[in-house]
């Protein structure tokens, strides 16, 4: 298995990023923020407000 538990799987922006974070484990996506000297991480939801789920991947 692979020790990498996390993967980003999209990068938008140069100074103002975003990118898109993927758990293997649990397949729940993460939406990174950063600009300058701060950023935020946040989980990503769906409609409901339950954690959006990376249906496709495959462990």
């Amino acid at each position: 298995m692979d020790s990498k538990r996390f993967e980003i799987i999209y990068t938008q922006g140069k100074v103002e990023i975003f990118k898109v974070i993927r758990d293997k484990q649990t397949r729940v996506l993460y939406m990174l923020n950063h600009t300058g000297v701060g950023g935020d991480l946040t989980v990503m939801v769906d409609q409901e407000g339950k954690p959006l789920v990376d249906e496709d991947f495959k462990k």
